[in-house]
């Protein structure tokens, strides 16, 4: 039996490929009613399909109880070697794990003609991989992770270098099909043909190629680095979700300084009221988080530890999404509807804000908006330049 631990674009056909060829797949996905410690249970590979690096750590620290010994982890996002070497170390011994991050977009995956590349010992799922294409066996664990934030270094700022060209172009009377024209008869032709006219279909997130160069580009890394700030604007003007042509229309408006809502996918919706969080410039305004899980329903009630731990989650992600993390937040507030219980969310405030503490509030109140929430926080982030 299969395990395919995803969701979105990428893992859903991914998911029916299996199923296609014949294979027992159980899936899981978030709010989909059943744990990541169940969907595994009893399977002899597990495969991850998330969106990050903190994604991938939490549904397979979840999954642990449910992992059989033998039973192969099979990883194919896209997070990094050093996100590998850390799976292994939170893995137990007896559980393998295989490296196998994809080339290919929504199409290709779709078909099963998407390149694997692969780290580590693949002789146990090799067959199960070929399902989704060509498996390129590269070396030793981590190999497969090293390889894809290789190749997409260069693909993903080659884009923005293209979408600056049309930029440029239409600056100083170009015609921007006949600089395609121009451009084809190049290396670069296939790629500016993409961003002559940017998809309206999602293939390649620009979120998900923002989310790659933060993992590739290096101190030092000059060009990538340019990029990754280029996509990271585009990211904060709301365009995460969509193609990552998209960076194009971006480049030739210019950067918005204005106030970009910000609600994220990868944590439980607002009630459309408000948003997660308002990025205006190189400032992150988080609204009040509090432990709510993608039904809706309140998560560890009666327990202020366990309400607290959900919400810093939350707030991981969300500082995640912006390139930022704890070290950033410039000021944090804290309701809470009993003091006596600050002990409890200041044991878990300490295991994620750990360096020099930002400046902080914390209030007593009578009640929050829902009954059996005990805390709600917000903050104010200055992002990373």
């Amino acid at each position: 039996m299969i395990a395919f631990l995803g969701q979105g674009r990428m893992g859903v056909p991914m998911a029916r490929r299996l199923t296609q060829a014949g294979h027992k797949v159980t899936t899981w996905r978030r709010g989909g009613g059943v744990t990541a410690a169940e969907a595994v249970d009893g399977a002899e590979l597990v495969i991850t399909m998330l969106s990050d690096p903190a994604a991938v750590r939490e549904v397979l620290t979840a999954a642990l109880p449910g992992l059989r010994p033998g039973a192969t982890v099979v990883e194919m996002s896209t997070i990094g070697p050093e996100a590998v070497r850390e799976l292994r170390a939170l893995l137990p011994a007896e559980v393998g794990l295989v490296d196998a991050p994809v080339l290919g977009s929504v199409g290709p995956a779709a078909d099963g003609t998407l390149t694997v590349l692969a780290g580590g010992d693949v002789s146990g799922c090799r067959e199960v991989l070929s399902v989704f294409g060509s498996v390129r066996e590269l070396g030793p664990l981590g190999a497969g992770a090293a390889m894809k934030i290789a190749v997409m270094s260069a693909i993903v700022p080659a884009q923005v270098l293209l979408a600056e060209t049309f930029a440029y172009g239409e600056a100083h009377g170009v015609d921007r099909g006949a600089l395609a024209e121009v451009l084809s008869g190049t290396p670069l032709g296939t790629l500016a043909e993409r961003l002559r006219v940017p998809s309206a279909e999602t293939r390649y997130s620009l979120g998900h190629a923002t989310k790659d160069l933060e993992l590739g580009a290096w101190e030092g890394a000059s060009m990538a680095g340019a990029a990754r700030a280029r996509l990271q604007e585009a990211r904060a003007a709301g365009l995460g979700e969509r193609d990552l042509t998209a960076i194009a229309e971006h480049v030739r408006g210019g950067a918005a300084h204005r106030a970009v809502p910000l609600n994220l996918s990868t944590i439980p919706a607002t009630n459309g009221r408000y948003s997660h969080a308002v990025r205006v410039g190189d400032m992150l305004y988080v609204s009040g988080q509090a432990a709510f899980d993608e039904q809706g329903n309140i998560v560890g009630e009666g327990s202020m530890a366990v309400q607290s731990e959900h919400i810093f989650q939350v707030i991981s992600r969300i500082l995640a999404d912006q390139g930022a993390t704890f070290e950033d937040i410039a000021f944090i507030r804290t309701y809470v509807t009993d003091m006596d219980q600050l002990l409890d969310y200041g044991r878990v405030r300490a295991k994620y804000i750990t360096g020099t503490p930002p400046a902080s509030t914390t209030v007593e109140v009578s009640r929050l908006f829902r009954p059996g929430l005990l805390l709600e926080v917000d903050l104010i982030v200055a992002l990373p330049g």
